[in-house]
């Protein structure tokens, strides 16, 4: 008797462990396979950090156990098979040869590139492709470029606002909980100089049989990644990752709100969820997430200022980089309205630089794979933007050392948000600022030998001289942005002579930096 054909290849990528997703809603044990594939392809593409492989290739496994245990044929090559090619394409390639499915099935992947391979292995295979809408998101790529058409500008705001209306979310008869869209001004607290108090410790996952295997695996094939795995206590499958889920919502939620910005020397996580890289693998549904959100708010325990601006977060800028991101792909990627060119310091690899900052950032995302919002936008992303790093460059950095980082989500976020490098779809002004933002919302300042308030001379902050510099450099492309004209007028007010020692000075640094030797990227 022979074997059934195969009806449906259905694909299953590692930011896809949803098991609600489309693929599984007519899914038949007798005549379809799922098909998963650890590769090393995906660690090198960037230099993927250890903690970001582990996260990835964890969570897989522990998804591959749970659609074993609702009894689903599963083809699944492990990173450390001997016979795997170590690309998607060729191992999909391989098993199609095999199995000779009638069609390959897959939730649209969150990257580009592998959308693009997964088209070139179908055509090469004459194969059809079917390419399933993500019902993970709140909102569909199609609504998001319906929304952006015939706009000037497209900002978070205004689909956030219809968003929230669409799905009844902090709304009350049409308007807005509270009377406001949003509570910005209400969260942008600072520590005293006691620092964070009464902080509770997140919960930790102590890595089981599964991630121990993994850890191995990472250390043995890819040594030379960046990062380590020593802190690695991350929830890689859907039970952790709502306990994880409970946890931030019991102890956290309610102080995010007013200290979401703030950050403090040798505190990675403060009130911040570390959910992201959980709901960036479909561990968590952004749903359940913006839900129990709302009940802590609706049963009293939660202020609504912290309430609402976690909500925006998911249901507001998440949704709106990946419609971004699918709008206008792929020349996005391409693009550097502020025409940077500076090579990445090699210190973003190491953290050996004397600025505190940047020293304390970095090696907490070598430690942990993890910094939150702020670190990223104003310590390593505003020091790329000052020195005027290629934005192709520090976007491969981002990609590389974040657990949480998917093309989708990473590359909006660096490229529009971070580095004004879209020229301004996204951010209506460059987000720069001199060291005294960091010293005011942080303690980093106060263990650096660099002065936040000194321009130019030996003890001047690099994050001040640049920032002057990059006002006198861009002054005349910036000239007709509104929300940057302060900032603008500030410069016309320095002396001659005190902006050619700042561009002198600037320059200088930039050569400091190009001459630095190569980096281990490694970090140890």
């Amino acid at each position: 008797m022979s074997k059934t054909p195969i009806r449906h290849l259905v694909v299953i990528f590692g930011d896809q462990l949803d098991h609600d997703a489309l693929i599984f809603d007519d899914f038949d044990k007798d005549r379809d396979m799922i098909w998963m594939a650890e590769v090393l392809e995906e660690s090198q593409v960037v230099p993927s950090h250890k903690v970001r492989t582990a996260m990835f290739l964890s969570a897989m496994r522990h998804f591959h156990v749970e659609l074993i245990q609702r009894n689903l044929p599963v083809e699944y090559t492990k990173l450390d098979d001997p016979d795997n090619e170590q690309t998607f394409a060729k191992e999909l390639a391989r098993t199609i040869r095999r199995l000779q499915p009638e069609e390959i099935r897959v939730t649209q992947p969150g990257e580009f590139r592998v959308l693009e391979a997964l088209k070139q292995v179908a055509k090469g295979e004459n194969l059809p492709l079917n390419v399933l809408a993500d019902p993970h998101f709140f909102s569909q790529p199609e609504e998001f470029a319906k929304h952006a058409e015939g706009r000037k500008e497209v900002r978070l705001e205004y689909f956030y606002r219809e968003l929230r209306k669409k799905h009844n979310i902090l709304m009350a008869n049409g308007k807005p909980v509270g009377g406001s869209w949003n509570y910005d001004k209400e969260n942008r607290g600072t520590f005293s100089k006691k620092g964070p108090v009464d902080l509770k410790v997140t919960r930790k996952f102590t890595p089981n049989k599964i991630t121990k295997q993994v850890f191995e695996i990472v250390n043995t094939l890819l040594p030379e990644n960046p990062g380590n795995l020593q802190n690695f206590d991350w929830p890689v499958c859907r039970n952790d990752a709502l306990l994880a889920l409970s946890d931030f919502i019991e102890h956290r939620l309610a102080d995010f709100g007013k200290f979401q910005d703030a950050m403090w020397q040798g505190e990675p996580f403060l009130y911040h969820s570390r959910l992201s890289a959980a709901l960036n693998l479909k561990l968590l549904n952004p749903r359940e997430v913006v839900a129990a959100a709302v009940t802590a708010y609706q049963e009293g325990n939660v202020p609504l200022n912290a309430t609402e601006g976690f909500i925006r977060q998911i249901l507001g800028w998440r949704e709106y980089v990946r419609g971004v991101y699918w709008w206008l792909m792929p020349d996005y990627v391409q693009r550097n309205a502020m025409n940077a060119t500076q090579d990445l310091p090699e210190f973003y690899w190491t953290a050996e630089t004397d600025m505190n900052c940047m020293s304390s950032t970095i090696k907490q995302t070598l430690d942990y794979g993890y910094a939150h919002h702020i670190q990223r936008l104003m310590v390593t992303g505003l020091f790329a933007l000052l020195l005027g790093v290629d934005p192709k460059q520090i976007h491969s950095w981002y990609l590389a050392v974040y657990l949480d980082a998917v093309e989708w989500v990473e590359l909006p976020n660096t490229l529009g948000m971070s580095q004004f490098a879209d020229g301004g779809v996204m951010a209506s002004k460059p987000y720069i600022a001199t060291g005294k933002y960091i010293d005011r919302m942080s303690n980093y300042c106060k263990g650096c030998r660099f002065d936040p308030n000194q321009k130019t001379g030996e003890d001047a902050c690099p994050f001040t001289t640049l920032y002057w510099d990059y006002l006198s450099r861009h002054q005349e492309a910036l000239s007709k942005n509104q929300r940057i004209s302060l900032q603008l007028r500030n410069l016309e007010r320095l002396e001659g002579e005190e902006i050619q020692a700042i561009k002198k000075q600037a320059a200088t640094l930039r050569k400091q930096i190009a001459n630095k030797p190569p980096a281990d990227k490694t970090g140890r």
